[in-house]
């Protein structure tokens, strides 16, 4: 069992947008947490500054209400999160979006793996809720990790071939110290949702994955992508979307040994099927042995999606910036 008299401080960092109900649901977690030697910095999106009340109501000190001004907006909201600023003096962070909840071993138990195993990063498995913020809320049985990995230590390559199966990174299950030397804060204008892409791209150092879920995550579609501060139409929005996340594939690629490419259809230390895979690979532009798998047909219907993607999605100068920036960090 981990003692709390080493004065190691957790830097927790919540954004927040109108959903007063679920920051004060989030909050209350944490002063459930075993580990209790932390500090909460709430950023309030919302003109208004509906969470600043749910914090006055809570009276935790540990808790401070920060109205953001201008606002930020989703994606430079959650993303301001990951900065490597440390005004507390912390030894370790995470980020706790307001729909989310941490059960009450999540910070001890991160920690005491981090210590174990000598890393700095650390992703957490996550509990899906379904219907959050309804009435009809309920948790399902499966994790947003259980499709992508197993337990155990990652190096970075590995780490970062899980966008050749699925997104890896989900933003409420990292947890990092200050020692890490990834840079986490993407720092380039882009959605929400590609941030999470970006940031698996990011990884540049050992990262632990823990698949027992001691968070949840909420799964409340149309309003994860609320409050974008974008005007672009949705196919467009879409279009661009992939066609970045397809350059994120095509570079992770590039960047590992023949001897990984050849073993990445089998390699077991990622969790996702083979065929689904290969079917990646093919959207990507990469049919490595997508053939023998899917037959050609599938494979050729696939290719050609990617294709049309490659040609209709648009990436930013700024997104291609990134690209460059992180690829000289691996």
């Amino acid at each position: 069992m981990l003692t709390q008299d080493d004065g190691a401080l957790v830097h927790i960092r919540t954004p927040t947008y109108k959903r007063p109900a679920a920051l004060r649901r989030a909050l209350e977690g944490l002063r459930d947490q075993t580990w209790q030697n932390w500090v909460c910095d709430v950023y309030d999106d919302d003109p208004d500054a509906a969470g600043e009340l749910v914090c006055s109501e809570i009276g935790d000190p540990r808790i401070r209400h920060h109205r953001n001004a201008p606002r930020r907006y989703a994606s430079k909201n959650i993303d301001q999160c990951f900065s490597r600023e440390n005004p507390h003096g912390a030894s370790y962070f995470f980020v706790l979006e307001d729909d989310n909840l941490v059960l009450p071993t999540f910070i001890e138990q991160n920690i005491e793996l981090m210590r174990t195993y000598g890393v700095a990063l650390l992703l957490r498995n996550q509990v899906v809720e379904h219907l959050s913020g309804s009435p009809d809320a309920y948790l399902g049985e499966s994790g947003v990790l259980d499709d992508l990995f197993r337990e155990g230590l990652y190096d970075a390559a590995t780490f970062r071939s899980s966008l050749l199966s699925g997104i890896g990174v989900s933003n409420g299950g990292l947890f990092w110290s200050s020692a890490a030397k990834t840079e986490l804060e993407i720092g380039y204008p882009c959605n929400a949702t590609l941030q999470e892409y970006m940031r698996t791209f990011s990884i540049a150092e050992d990262i632990y994955v823990a698949m027992e879920p001691l968070g949840v995550w909420a799964e409340n579609g149309e309003q994860t992508t609320r409050d974008s501060g974008g005007t672009a139409s949705y196919l467009k929005r879409e279009l661009d979307l992939k066609r970045a996340v397809q350059c994120l594939q095509r570079n992770v690629w590039k960047g590992m040994s023949r001897a990984q490419q050849k073993a990445f259809l089998t390699n077991e230390r990622l969790a996702s099927s083979a065929e689904v895979r290969a079917r990646v690979l093919s959207k990507a532009l990469i049919p490595v042995g997508a053939q023998r798998l899917l037959g050609l047909r599938e494979t050729l219907r696939l290719a050609g999606r990617g294709a049309a993607i490659r040609l209709l999605g648009r990436n930013t100068p700024t997104f291609s910036e990134f690209v460059v920036s992180r690829s000289r960090q691996h």
